[in-house]
């Protein structure tokens, strides 16, 4: 199928589509790891979001859908400059793609265009799959709401609260668009794990008594998710509060702290940061927004910072029992160590 990516800045592509016909519109993202291409596409927090990868070929080992972060994909889009013709296994990314209704683009300059995303910074995009009229994607790229005027967290969040039993400690978790490692790492811990909706009260969240508040990763932009800004604040001092991603960005707004769009944000499994102890980690992120550490209240100490453009990585509150990261420690991007280091201690506390 004939296909073409149109960005706001005027600029569009013509490469052949996979998937179905069709046409979407999102923010231009590009994700620099070389695997785990079916995580990041079913990871709830690209939503919104036309994903691009830097790696040449996408989609070499099949679909494997025993590590999807969801049941589906969130992501508007794929990019890809090559998708593999004859996986390792089925199904092939273009043949799950066109069962489930999805869009995607392959046979473009994915360098050019992750360049230009890094110079300019994230740009809106339109993609139709079954036409090639450029000038056409552009207009619908500078039509589409910009990801900051999006509530997309109540499409990803779950509709009601569940419980996944446990036989050790009880956490309170607010599903912001959760990815399934997270809650598989807190679960291999033995934990009680109740999850609620974005919108649930404070009231709600302590009926079920939790030792531990834990707000996890989501889309779009946090200054968004009022509803669980106000219920870190009100819980704030009752409970341990942990954050992952979005977590630590939405606890960071209860605490007065500010937070900004990135450039072009961090996308991938390869993003180095530093411990306060020196120590450095190798980390997966997604993450378009960060925590300005300027801002952080007094009390509030930084514990990681990334090497390639010092933002703020993770901070903590031993007063208040704040610890919160923005990597995802439950995705290895190295060995286990930050998956150990994260959530070992919540379970033992903040020390």
């Amino acid at each position: 199928m004939k296909a073409v990516l149109g960005l706001e800045d005027g600029t569009f592509v013509v490469g052949e589509g996979f998937g179905v016909e069709g046409r979407t519109a999102g923010e231009l993202v590009f994700a620099t790891q070389m695997t785990g291409y079916m995580e990041s596409l079913t990871d709830p927090s690209y939503a919104g979001q036309i994903l691009m990868f830097t790696y040449p070929l996408i989609g070499n080992y099949g679909v494997d859908s025993e590590n999807f972060q969801s049941a589906k994909v969130h992501a508007c889009a794929c990019v890809a400059r090559e998708i593999a013709a004859v996986p390792a296994r089925e199904p092939s990314i273009a043949r799950y793609f066109e069962g489930r209704g999805l869009l995607g683009i392959c046979n473009v300059d994915t360098r050019s265009l992750t360049i230009k995303t890094r110079i300019k910074g994230s740009m809106r995009a339109a993609l139709l799959v079954g036409e090639d009229d450029g000038e056409y994607a552009v207009e619908c790229a500078r039509t589409a709401p910009r990801l900051s005027e999006q509530d997309l967290i109540a499409g990803v969040s779950c509709r009601a609260p569940y419980r996944i039993e446990g036989s050790g400690r009880r956490i309170a978790v607010v599903d912001l668009g959760i990815k399934k490692h997270i809650l598989v790492s807190l679960r291999n811990r033995g934990a009680d794990l109740w999850i609620f909706p974005h919108d649930a009260t404070p009231d709600q969240i302590a009926a079920c008594e939790p030792e531990t508040l834990f707000i996890s990763n989501g889309p779009g932009d946090p200054r968004r998710a009022t509803h669980v800004i106000r219920c870190v604040r009100e819980l704030l001092g009752e409970l341990q509060i942990a954050g992952i991603c979005m977590g630590i960005q939405v606890t960071a707004l209860a605490l007065g702290a500010e937070t900004y769009k990135m450039k072009f944000g961090h996308r991938g499994a390869n993003q180095p940061v530093r411990d306060r102890d020196g120590r450095i980690f190798i980390t997966t992120q997604n993450h378009g927004f960060a925590v300005d550490s300027e801002t952080l209240p007094e009390g509030c100490s930084i514990s990681y910072a990334n090497l390639n453009d010092g933002t703020l990585e993770g901070f903590e509150d031993r007063d208040l029992g704040i610890r919160c990261v923005q990597f995802h420690p439950e995705a290895h991007g190295g060995p286990r160590d930050t998956e150990t280091r994260f959530f070992d201690a919540i379970f033992r506390g903040v020390q």
